[in-house]
C-alpha cells in the first residue's frame, strides 16, 4: 500500500486575518502540512510562484480571471512527478469566472493520480450547473477514469446540490467521524464546512483533520483540510 497525504486551502489571496499579505506565510503553513498534493484556492499566479519557491517544488496555475491585474484562480503543488495537466471553465453566464485545474501525478507503477482543485460559485444554482458540468464533462470522460480526488472550496455545506451530485461518482468523507470541528470557515470562529475532499472507491481513507495551529489561523480566513489516504 502507498500512502498518500492531499490538502485544500483556500489562502484568500494570501490576506490573513490581522490584514497582512503574506505569500511567505501561506508557505510555512503548507510546509506545515507536508502535503504530497495541495490544492490552494483565490491565488494569485504572482502568489503561487512565490509559495513554490519557498517549497522548492513545482505548481500549477488555472487561471479563473484576473485581478489587480494579474492572473487569479486556483494552484496545485506536488512533490510527485507530473505527468499532465488541464485546465476546465466552469463559468455560469453571468456569474463570477469559476475554473477547475486537473494535475496528473504518478504514485504508483499502476496508474496516475488525478487531482481536481476546485472553486465553485457562491449561488445555489450556480453550484448545482457547475457540479454537474463538472461530473458530465471532466469525471466522465475515459482520460479522466482511475485514482480521483477532487478537492477545495464548495461554498456550501456537506450535504448540499454539489454534493449530492459528486456523490454519485465519488465517495466523501464523514466529517462528523474525522474532525472533532466540523466547521472550516471562517478560521478562527468556524460556522460554516465549505472545504470538501471527494475520491475514488479504489483509495481508503485512513484520516481526515483540520490543521489548526496558531500560525494557521492567522494567515488565512480558511482552514487547511487534509486527508491521509492509502492505495495499491
Amino acid at each position: 500500500m502507498t500512502r498518500l497525504r492531499v490538502a485544500t486551502y483556500n489562502v484568500h489571496k494570501c490576506k490573513g486575518v490581522d490584514w497582512r499579505v503574506s505569500p511567505a506565510r501561506i508557505a510555512e503553513v503548507i510546509c506545515e502540512l507536508d502535503a504530497d498534493l495541495l490544492a490552494a484556492q483565490e491565488v494569485l499566479y504572482s502568489q503561487a510562484h512565490l509559495i513554490a519557491d519557498e517549497l522548492r517544488v513545482p505548481f500549477f496555475f488555472g487561471r479563473a480571471r484576473q485581478h489587480a491585474g494579474e492572473p487569479y484562480g486556483n494552484a496545485i503543488f506536488t512533490r510527485h512527478s507530473v505527468q499532465s495537466s488541464e485546465e476546465y471553465d466552469l463559468t455560469v453566464p453571468g456569474r463570477e469566472p469559476r475554473q477547475c485545474l486537473r494535475v496528473s501525478v504518478t504514485v504508483t507503477e499502476s496508474r496516475p493520480v488525478h487531482l481536481f482543485a476546485v472553486h465553485l460559485g457562491t449561488s445555489l444554482l450556480e453550484r448545482r450547473e457547475q457540479a454537474r458540468r463538472f461530473s458530465s464533462d471532466i469525471l466522465e470522460p475515459t482520460e479522466n477514469w482511475g485514482s480521483r480526488v477532487v478537492a477545495g472550496d464548495f461554498n456550501e455545506w456537506t450535504r448540499g446540490l454539489a454534493t449530492q451530485t459528486l456523490s454519485r461518482y465519488l465517495r466523501s468523507a464523514d466529517i462528523s467521524l474525522h474532525l472533532k470541528r466540523t466547521r472550516t470557515y471562517p478560521g478562527l470562529l468556524p460556522f460554516m464546512h465549505l472545504d470538501h475532499i471527494y475520491y475514488d472507491p479504489d483509495f481508503y481513507l485512513r484520516e481526515m483533520h483540520l490543521h489548526r495551529t496558531r500560525l494557521s489561523l492567522l494567515a488565512s480566513d480558511h482552514l487547511p483540510l487534509i486527508a491521509d489516504f492509502e492505495t495499491h
